[in-house]
């Protein structure tokens, strides 16, 4: 535990030497009594990693791996080293949307629900799988979110457009990593509580991004196109919801937690700058 607290101080005191401190116009509700939406410090990122995607959190050496969203590229990204990053080719360009590092291997979401494990071999050398999605051919659904619940011991998929929902509910499936069998419909989130929160009679949420608050318990579900981060429990059911500035949170497609709680979201770049990271410090340590 001592060392996670140090590789925690670490990585929070090396975003404020790289990073700078962002405003911008705030829009309500957007602050959390956990979480300050409103001043991230930002670690922007080279134009190598315009289109950074699925993120997660590596506390052995306090870095971040990520992925391309088209290039199939593994990154490895050191928030204590500005500038040290690595990379390595696991596959050919696809639309790559979620990333999951379970034990020594890493999971990754392709766009029609297919799923490509990753390991490394000797020499750093590189061992893939594909699981692919049934009826993935018929191009009728799309995914962008992957976290892994160990209650469930299996990996989770969030529809973003899926042919089975109706405009009231959103899907979840799951995917069992041993024997790489999918499971529709595992639960599923209404969405009319998200668009009373939003004072409107209905919403079209289109998930993001999406992982496991360690603290918490909670599941928090970033939509980009929506500009909101939502909680839920681990069964879907609404809890919270907060919007994000645009002016930061300018295409947030990528979300990871610390041990200790501390969020990060990730930005694809966009007509207003590079790419970036985002550390949005956990207010209740301990809690």
């Amino acid at each position: 535990m001592s060392y996670i607290r140090a590789s925690i101080s670490a990585f929070i005191i090396s975003f404020a030497i790289f990073g700078c401190k962002s405003g911008g116009k705030s829009i309500q509700p957007v602050d959390s009594s956990r979480y300050d939406l409103t001043h991230p410090v930002i670690m922007k990122l080279p134009e190598g990693l315009v289109e950074i995607s699925g993120i997660a959190y590596y506390a052995k050496d306090t870095s971040v791996f990520a992925i391309g969203d088209e290039s199939g590229n593994l990154y490895k990204i050191s928030l204590n080293r500005k500038g040290d990053i690595k990379k390595w080719k696991f596959d050919k360009k696809h639309d790559f949307e979620d990333l999951v590092l379970k034990d020594s291997t890493f999971y990754v979401l392709v766009s029609n629900g297919d799923i490509v494990s990753v390991q490394f071999g000797q020499n750093d050398s590189i061992i893939t799988h594909t699981s692919t999605f049934p009826d993935a051919s018929k191009k009728l659904n799309e995914f962008e979110s992957l976290y892994y619940d160990d209650s469930l011991r299996q990996l989770v998929l969030l529809c973003k457009d899926c042919e089975d929902d109706d405009k009231k509910t959103i899907s979840a499936w799951g995917y069992n990593d041993t024997s790489g069998a999918y499971t529709a419909s595992i639960y599923t989130i209404d969405v009319q509580p998200i668009a009373q929160k939003l004072g409107v009679e209905k919403v079209k949420l289109k998930p993001s991004a999406m992982a496991i608050n360690p603290v918490t318990n909670e599941l928090y579900i970033i939509s980009s196109i929506n500009r909101v981060l939502i909680v839920t429990d681990r069964q879907g059911k609404f809890k919270e919801l907060f919007t994000l500035d645009r002016a930061i949170y300018k295409q947030p497609e990528g979300i990871a937690f610390t041990p200790a709680g501390d969020m990060m979201i990730s930005n694809e770049a966009s007509e207003t700058g590079l790419a970036d990271i985002l550390l949005i410090k956990n207010k209740k340590k301990g809690l």
